[in-house]
């Protein structure tokens, strides 16, 4: 008599087996990431470079700013744009010609703790020092016509907006500087301008421009 023959089970398609299609999903997964990266790093988006340096406290206009369209990822709320410039914005910090405007560089007027002021020197400054410049504002007391007192640091930091050298003086060595200066250091300085002391302006080792 012969033994009946054994009746194997078909074997199972190779798509339904379940490491297969992890391994295909894997792979979709992969592609989908890649191509997400590299559409987010082809997109760019416009924000702000300065069109001249700008100098804390002073008040930021639209012409003090060029727009720029950059690729910058997530890194793009980082900076000030279009849609986030108010009226009336005041630069904190210094921001070198053609440097991008950090969002953090710009902020309403009511946030100010620093104001410009016009110091007239002693006598002649650094010709290292420019708008941009951080400096150091020394004052000597008059105490007779002509005759100084020892000096004294009046604002230990200041940035320069300008120089200007007056032609006019014979000298030539008298110089006027506007400066930022802090709220705190206003009053003093004012009095020193209004007493006849002498101004001396010191370049920063290190400072800004």
């Amino acid at each position: 008599m012969t033994a009946p023959e054994t009746v194997r089970p078909a074997p199972r398609a190779f798509w339904a087996d379940a490491r297969f299609l992890l391994g295909i999903a894997l792979v979709i997964a992969s592609v989908a990431g890649v191509w997400l990266v590299v559409s987010a790093a082809r997109q760019t988006e416009p924000v702000f470079a300065a069109a001249r340096t700008l100098v804390p406290g002073e008040t930021v206009a639209a012409d003090d700013l060029q727009v720029v369209d950059v690729a910058l990822g997530i890194t793009g709320d980082a900076y000030a744009s279009p849609a986030t410039l108010t009226p009336g914005a005041v630069a904190t910090r210094t921001v070198e010609e053609g440097e991008l405007v950090p969002r953090t560089a710009i902020a309403d007027a009511e946030a100010a703790t620093t104001t410009t002021v016009v110091v007239r020197t002693a006598g002649d400054v650094s010709s290292a020092v420019s708008a941009g410049s951080v400096v150091e504002v020394w004052a000597a007391p008059e105490e007779e016509r002509g005759s100084f007192g020892t000096p004294k640091i009046l604002v230990p930091s200041a940035t320069v907006v300008s120089v200007t050298r007056d032609d006019a003086v014979v000298s030539g060595e008298q110089v006027s500087l506007e400066i930022v200066i802090p709220r705190a250091d206003v009053a003093a300085t004012l009095t020193a301008l209004g007493d006849g002391s002498g101004l001396s302006v010191v370049p920063v080792s290190g400072g800004s421009r």
